[in-house]
Order: C-alpha cells, then sequence, then structure tokens
C-alpha cells in the first residue's frame, strides 16, 4: 500500500498534464481543416492565374497569328508577269507589299482580300487559281500581305482596324493604276474587312466575300468553345481587357453590327457554307437581307465549310461568279455612258 507521504508518479510543478484523447482528435482535424483550406484557397489562386493566362495568350495569338512565309508568286505558280509593288495604307500609317498582275489594256482589276492566319497565296482557297482564273477575264489583279501576314512591315491583327485602312491603300493604289472597274474579292476576316472598309469610303465598284467573318463578341467565343470550353463571360470580358495590350486597338472599335446593318449602294455576292466553324452563317444572312442593290445576292452551300467552297464546289462557283462580275461590268460601263449622253443632249 502506497503511504500517503509518498509522491504520486508524475506529481510535481514540472509534471505534464495528460490531455485528454476527444481534444487530442478535434485539434488534429482543425490542424487537417486549415491545411485543406490553405491548399483550396492555392488550388483557386493557380486555377485563377491560368485561366487568366490563357486569356491573356488567346488574346496575344488573336493579334499574332503565326503566317508563313511566301512560298511562291505567280510567275512560278501560273506563269503570270507580275510587279512587286509597294504601296501606304489609305492613312499613311503603315505600308504593304503585294503582287500587281497586269491584264493586256485592261481598266478592270480585282483586288484579293486574303483571311487571318495566312498570307496573299492562301493556299487553301488557292488564291494562285483565282488570280489565273481572273488574268483570263482580262481582270487585272492585285494581290497584297495585310500587315499580320508581312514578314518584314509587321502589324498586329486588329480584326479590321488596320486591315482596314490596308485595304483602302491597295484600292487607292489600284486606281492610280488606271482602273476604272474595282471589285474587291475577299476570304473571312479579308471579306469581312472589306465591307468595314466600305463604312468608311466607296472605293470598291462590286465586292465577293467567301465566309465573311466579323469578330465581336459571339464570333469570337464561337471559336473559342471549338478548342475549349470556358465560360463565356468572364472568358470575353478579359479577352477585350487584353486585346488592346496586344494588338492596340479595342473590340469595340469593330463595327461588326453596322456592317450586318448596312445596305451598300454596290452590289456584293455573298457566299457561304452551312457547315462553317469558323464564321456563323448568320453573319452573311444578316448582311445579305438588308441589301437593295439588284445585283446582290447570297449563295448558301449546304455542307461547305470555311473557305473551301471554291475546291468542293468549283463548277458552279466559277459560273456563279463570272457571271456576277459580267453584271457588275454591264453596270459599271452604263453609269459612265449616261453621263456622256447627258452631257451630249442638246440644250433647249
Amino acid at each position: 500500500m502506497t503511504s500517503l507521504s509518498t509522491p504520486l508518479p508524475f506529481s510535481g510543478p514540472d509534471a505534464a498534464i495528460p490531455i485528454p484523447v476527444r481534444a487530442s482528435k478535434r485539434a488534429k482535424i482543425h490542424r487537417l481543416g486549415r491545411f485543406a483550406l490553405n491548399l483550396l484557397i492555392v488550388v483557386v489562386c493557380l486555377l485563377t492565374a491560368l485561366f487568366i493566362a490563357f486569356n491573356a495568350f488567346a488574346a496575344y495569338f488573336l493579334s499574332h497569328p503565326s503566317v508563313a512565309a511566301l512560298g511562291s508568286n505567280p510567275l512560278l505558280a501560273k506563269n503570270l508577269a507580275y510587279s512587286d509593288v509597294t504601296f501606304a495604307s489609305a492613312d499613311e500609317q503603315t505600308t504593304v507589299d503585294g503582287w500587281w498582275i497586269p491584264a493586256y489594256d485592261s481598266r478592270r482589276t480585282v483586288v484579293l482580300s486574303h483571311g487571318y492566319g495566312t498570307n496573299r497565296e492562301e493556299p487553301w482557297v488557292p488564291m494562285y487559281d483565282l488570280a489565273d482564273l481572273l488574268h483570263g477575264l482580262n481582270y487585272n489583279v492585285l494581290m497584297f500581305d495585310y500587315g499580320f501576314a508581312s514578314k518584314t512591315r509587321s502589324t498586329p491583327a486588329t480584326g479590321g482596324k488596320i486591315e482596314s485602312q490596308q485595304l483602302l491603300g491597295a484600292l487607292q493604289f489600284a486606281r492610280r493604276q488606271g482602273s476604272d472597274e474595282l471589285v474587291v474579292w475577299g476570304f473571312s476576316m479579308g471579306a469581312g474587312t472589306a465591307l468595314q472598309s466600305a463604312l468608311q469610303s466607296k472605293v470598291a465598284d462590286a465586292m465577293i466575300l467567301d465566309s465573311t467573318f466579323l469578330a465581336d463578341d459571339n464570333t469570337l467565343y464561337y471559336n473559342i468553345a471549338r478548342f475549349v470550353q470556358l465560360p463565356k463571360y468572364p472568358t470575353l470580358s478579359l479577352i477585350r481587357l487584353f486585346f488592346p495590350l496586344m494588338s492596340g486597338a479595342r473590340l469595340e472599335q469593330i463595327p461588326s453590327a453596322e456592317v450586318q446593318a448596312t445596305a451598300y449602294d454596290f452590289p456584293i455576292l455573298l457566299i457561304h457554307g452551312t457547315a462553317d466553324d469558323k464564321a456563323p452563317e448568320y453573319l452573311a444572312e444578316n448582311i445579305a437581307s438588308v441589301q437593295t442593290n439588284a445585283l446582290s445576292q447570297l449563295w448558301v452551300v449546304p455542307g461547305a465549310i470555311h473557305e473551301m467552297i471554291y475546291r468542293t464546289h468549283t463548277e458552279e462557283y466559277v459560273q456563279r461568279a463570272t457571271a456576277f462580275l459580267e453584271s457588275v461590268h454591264q453596270e459599271v460601263a452604263a453609269s459612265r455612258v449616261e453621263p456622256n449622253l447627258l452631257a451630249q443632249a442638246p440644250t433647249p
């Protein structure tokens, strides 16, 4: 038997106080909870940073597309004589390089307006085939690079702000070569750019627009969603934030709604495929629905994909395009005759 005077084990001022098992478990659970919360915060911050970085990269990619160097020229590709030309954009802020392919004693010119992510050759159209076709119809042809495709005079892609000025510069150059009749033949963003340029100045007499693309919230998200499923907002809000930093232009400066609501006073042949996965079909339909020129047309091709309609429906494509060009030629010729007749009419 232990004496009352004998110290108990672990007694005294320095003895450890036993911790109840239940309290110890609560402390462990609390520590785990704090760790899990901190880990969750880190993961959320990391995912947010990645999401922001992705949208910054998307804005950079939109404004600085990877474009292949020129691989040939009209003489090598189609035995077409040409000259290298350089001209200023309409606002004289940029300089543009191109090829002038003259037709014998012709005062008719088609300016080819290439799309985003490619250069004046645009091989999947293919642009050399069109140049050869037009030369055979006795049209001069101007092929040129937008700034985002240039290897020596690079400018960012802006969805039409800079490009429309470069296209207007191309049309002014063609006029200086003695062109009485000017047609723009545009593809994708090159088609959308053509319509944007027409809001600023009436230089062209007609346009052929294939797979028209206009950059706005809907079409940008339409293209992003093809590769990765992200919420529309704040994805577009972040791209709107970063795009001016990368390109110097704001998406709000692209007049997509105005283009779709404008009745242009020259004829337009709109060509679009129902299976276009880059430019929604409604863009061409909206533009066509407000046109009032009697020669304007919309050709919607079932099952056709973006910018591949010439390749997949070559015979009908050529027939429709050449018939449109002939009707434009007759209209332009008639418009020149009428003032002359009025001038020759005897004064009463």
